[in-house]
Order: C-alpha cells, then structure tokens, then sequence
C-alpha cells in the first residue's frame, strides 16, 4: 500500500487465479498449505506477476467473501510466501502498476 500526495491509500494487487499461467506470463504457484490456511479451495492457484494493479482502497470493486461477510479479504500470505512473491516480482523488473480507479 502507498499513500499519495492526495492523501488517498492505493493498494497493489497481483491476480491469484486457478488458471494456469499463460506461456507469456510469469506466475508463482500457490502451496497447498498456503490455500488451505486461507480458506481457499483445493484447486491448484498461481499469483500472476506480470499483471498488477493499482487502485483506491477501498475500491468501488471490492465485495464481501461470501460467508465471510463483512469480510473482504481471505487474509495474509505467510511473511516467507509474501517474500518469494515480492522478490519474483523485482526481479522480473516489471514498471509500473495499471491504476484501475
């Protein structure tokens, strides 16, 4: 998250999808233990980190979890995985984030 001249907080979002990763996208795929901590489901999941966003938080697109309500995120990526992700995502040396406002 970054907060702006503006005052306004912006989160940066990479996708975690179910969709295997596209031959031009570089992805991370998400361990079991990681899914299941989150309440995610069993499928296989890969955070894309070739495709990130930026908007407003909260943005006009953020919705409660159904059967979680009111909560609106599945929680935090363990401190190791956060590492692994953030680091990939330096390393492909990707510019900057598409703002979605």
């Amino acid at each position: 998250m970054t907060r702006p001249k503006d005052g306004i907080d912006q989160v940066h979002v990479v996708p975690l999808t179910t969709k295997p990763p596209a031959r031009d996208q570089l992805a991370i795929e998400v361990p079991e233990a990681v899914r299941r901590d989150l309440g995610l489901s069993g499928d296989r999941s890969w955070i894309i980190i070739t495709e990130w966003n930026r908007f407003a938080w909260p943005g006009y697109d953020i919705r409660p979890i159904a059967g979680r309500e009111p909560a609106v995120s599945y929680g935090y990526l363990p401190a190791s995985f956060f590492r692994r992700v953030r680091d990939a995502i330096v390393a492909a040396g990707i510019g900057r984030p598409v703002d979605r406002d």
